[in-house]
Parts: C-alpha cells; structure tokens; sequence
C-alpha cells in the first residue's frame, strides 16, 4: 500500500463534503465540518500525535455532558447546518459511555462520522452505532496490515454494510510520515519530516471548519492542541454567533491574508490551503479581500 494514495483518497473524501453545496445564511457561509472532541483521553501514545507528551496534552479524562450535545444539536437544527460533525478531537471518542446517545443525537442534525482507532470497537457495538444514524466510520490502523482481516471480521459480524466502514492504512513508519498528512500540530510535535512555518501562508481552515472541546470551548481548528485561543462556547451562546463574532472575523481575516502572526497560527506548519476554496472565496468576498 501506499501512504500517499490514502492520504489522497481521505482529501478527496473530505473534499466532496466540503466543497459541495455551499450554504449562506444572510450572505455569511455556513462552516461544513465541525470536529467534536468527546472525551480528553486515549488509550494509544502515537508519537507523531501530542497524546504522546503528558506535558503538552495529558489525559484528563474530561468528557462532554448530554446537555451540551443537546445544546449543540439544537443550534445546528436552527441554523439549517448541512455540513458533517466529526466525533474525533483530542482523544478516542469510541471511549464516551455516551457515544451511542451521542451518534443518535447529532444526527437528528447533521451527518455524523467517527474517526477511531478501532481499539475499542466490536462487532455489537459497530452495529449500535450504524443503528445510532452514524453516516460512517474512519478505522485508522496503527499497527499493521494484520489489522485489516480483524476488522474485516468485525464489520462483517456486526451485520452493517461493507462501505459504512473506512479502514484507512496508518502503520508506516517515521520516513514515510507514518502514513499521516504529517504537521507540527501547531508547535507541539517535532518528529517526522515537518516542513519549515510559514508565517505569510494563507489558511482556509477558518473558513469552513472548527472544533468544540469536551466542556464547550470552541478552536479555530483542530491544530491547537495547546487551547490557546477559545473563539466562544456553546454554553454561552449560540454556534452562529461564535462562527460570526468578532474573535472568528479577526482569525479569519488575517489568514485570508496570509497574516499567521497570532498565536497559535505563529508556531503552525499546516498547509490550510488543501480544503476550502470555495469557502474561502466566499469570505473573501464577504469581507471585501482581494
């Protein structure tokens, strides 16, 4: 197998979602991938992820309630969300007691996949979640390719179509960037062949995607490992407000402009310019960028 064509299969995958049927509302675009970060802890330490250093991203085992996906749901229903919700984050979301109710929920709002490493999973409960309304599931195989003919056996014991489940080839090692679209995870990770930061590179990443941690806390991406810059929290107000608020804009803005002075974009190496175009251009038009 080769790790390039994975990688380019999962883009393309993701760009499909993505770039598909853009949505405005009031002449603002609607993101189309939100990544919910269930539970902080998992159960691997990979060394290319910051799980693998206590000091930067220990497991603290904080999870997110029933009232807030409840919250989430409700707010993306009233904004006519059409985008994905991605149960991934900042640990192994298969390790929520919830996740069942959780799947169900979100759902009912949007289309949901589960990014995991397959540790957790069974064939009982790989059945639940098709059950639960869960568009699809992402394996990421971190130990070899004798991984593919167990869950193979899994999905097919579990009585769920053979397409629900992606299994996607993650055992390579450090010269081929572990089969990963390898980043510094905005300053936190060193291995692998990291390319230098460019502090003038535009990103789309805020154009179209954001993250909600386990107590609310809503990142400019998936790349802040560290929390440094919380845009709002759904909490205290709604996903629109905080997608249109004056801390998203500002972001926004200046990466349009290829402007990464701020932190956490300063210590960042990610190409944010792989997704998002059309969003982009749509910003672009919105805030009058050239």
């Amino acid at each position: 197998m080769d790790p390039k064509e994975t990688i380019k299969k999962n883009l393309q995958r993701r760009s499909t979602i993505i770039e598909k049927d853009l949505k405005f509302i009031n002449e603002i675009p609607l993101p189309k991938w939100i990544e919910l970060s269930l539970i902080d802890v998992c159960n691997r330490s990979c060394s290319f992820c910051p799980k693998s250093d206590d000091s930067v991203a220990p497991d603290t085992y904080n999870k997110m309630e029933r009232v807030l996906i409840d919250k989430l749901t409700s707010d993306l229903i009233r904004m006519n969300y059409s985008g994905t919700i991605a149960l991934c984050g900042y640990g192994e979301p298969l390790l929520h007691k919830d996740i069942i109710y959780i799947t169900e929920k979100l759902s009912s709002a949007s289309s949901v996949e589960i990014i995991t490493n397959g540790d957790p999973l069974s064939s009982k409960l790989l059945n639940k979640i098709y059950k639960a309304n869960a568009h699809r599931v992402l394996v990421s195989m971190y130990d070899g390719p004798e991984q593919i003919e167990k869950f193979k056996k899994i999905i097919k014991e579990s009585n769920v179509p053979e397409e629900f489940v992606i299994l996607r080839d993650r055992w390579y090692k450090e010269e081929k960037d572990f089969g990963v679209k390898l980043t510094n995870r905005a300053g936190t990770v060193k291995i692998g062949n990291q390319v230098d930061i460019n502090l003038h590179k535009t990103c789309y990443y805020p154009t179209y995607q954001f993250l909600i941690d386990w107590n609310g806390n809503v990142y400019l991406c998936p790349q802040d490992w560290q929390r440094k810059v919380a845009m709002g929290n759904i909490m205290q107000d709604e996903v629109l407000k905080i997608w249109t608020g004056n801390s998203f804009s500002k972001f926004r803005k200046n990466l349009l402009k290829g402007n990464r002075s701020a932190s956490p974009c300063n210590s960042c190496n990610a190409n944010g310019c792989m997704l998002g175009a059309s969003h982009a251009t749509a910003w672009r038009k919105k805030y009058k960028i050239n």
